[in-house]
C-alpha cells in the first residue's frame, strides 16, 4: 500500500513538472515570436464594410481621448482582436503606392487603433474640412501606418464610406512634435485629409497631407480604383 502511494505521488509530481515545462516553453515561445504574433493578428484584420453599416456607425459614440493612445503590446492585439465586431466602422484607406489598405474607425481607443485607422475628430466628414486618421507604426514596415515612411509627394490617397470614393493627391510629408494637434484642423478654403503616425523614436510625429481631387459614387469609379478596397461590399 505504501508502495502505490509513492508512486502516485511520483507520477503525480512527474505530470507536474511535465505541464510546468509546457507553459514555460509556451511562454519562452510567446517572448520569441511576439512581434510576429502581434504582427500576424494586425495584418488578418479584414472586417466587411457596406454603406449600411457605415450609415449605422455614424452616430455611435467612440473614445477621442489621444491621452489614452500608447504603443501596442501583443496583449492589446489580442484584446482588439477578440473584439473586432465591436469596432465602429466608418469606411477604407487605400494608398495603392505603398500598400496601404486599411479599414477606418471611429475614435482612438486602443482597441480601434489595434486594428485600422482611427478618426481624429467626432464629426469629420469624408471629402468636406480636414479628414485626419490616426495609425500606429510597427516594426514590421508593411502593418498600420508604418507605411507612410515611404510616401512621396505626388501619391494618390483613396477614402471610401462604401457610397462615395475620394481622390486626394499627397501634398506634404513632414515630421512634427507631437504637441502639434492643430494640424488636423479645417483650414478655410481647403479640403485635405491628414495622416499622422508616429515616427521611428515615438516621440515625435510623421504627417502626411493630401489635397482633394474628386470624388466618384462606388459605382462609377474606375475598376482599378475600386480593386484597391479590400474589405468594402458595395452592391450598387
Amino acid at each position: 500500500m505504501k508502495k502505490n502511494k509513492t508512486d502516485k505521488k511520483g507520477r503525480w509530481k512527474k505530470h507536474l513538472t511535465t505541464v510546468l515545462l509546457l507553459i514555460l516553453l509556451l511562454l519562452g515561445l510567446s517572448l520569441v515570436f511576439n512581434e510576429q504574433i502581434k504582427s500576424f493578428l494586425v495584418g488578418n484584420t479584414h472586417p466587411t464594410i457596406n454603406a449600411a453599416l457605415v450609415d449605422k456607425n455614424k452616430n455611435k459614440k467612440a473614445s477621442f481621448d489621444f491621452s489614452e493612445v500608447k504603443s501596442l503590446n501583443t496583449a492589446d492585439v489580442l484584446k482588439a482582436k477578440v473584439n473586432e465586431k465591436d469596432l465602429v466602422l466608418l469606411g477604407e484607406l487605400n494608398i495603392p503606392d505603398v500598400s496601404l489598405n486599411l479599414p477606418i474607425a471611429k475614435g482612438v481607443s486602443t482597441n480601434t487603433l489595434a486594428l485600422a485607422a482611427g478618426t481624429l475628430k467626432e464629426n469629420e466628414k469624408m471629402g468636406e474640412g480636414n479628414y485626419a486618421l490616426a495609425g500606429h507604426h510597427m516594426i514590421n514596415e508593411g502593418l498600420l501606418f508604418s507605411p507612410l515612411v515611404q510616401m512621396k509627394l505626388g501619391q494618390k490617397i483613396y477614402l471610401t464610406d462604401a457610397k462615395n470614393i475620394y481622390e486626394y493627391t499627397t501634398t506634404k510629408k513632414k515630421y512634427i512634435k507631437a504637441t502639434d494637434v492643430q494640424v488636423i484642423d479645417d483650414t478655410p478654403g481647403k479640403t485635405q485629409v491628414t495622416l499622422i503616425t508616429c515616427d521611428d523614436t515615438g516621440a515625435g510625429r510623421l504627417m502626411v497631407q493630401g489635397e482633394y481631387v474628386q470624388k466618384w459614387t462606388y459605382s462609377a469609379a474606375p475598376k482599378t480604383v475600386k480593386d484597391g478596397f479590400k474589405t468594402v461590399h458595395n452592391n450598387s
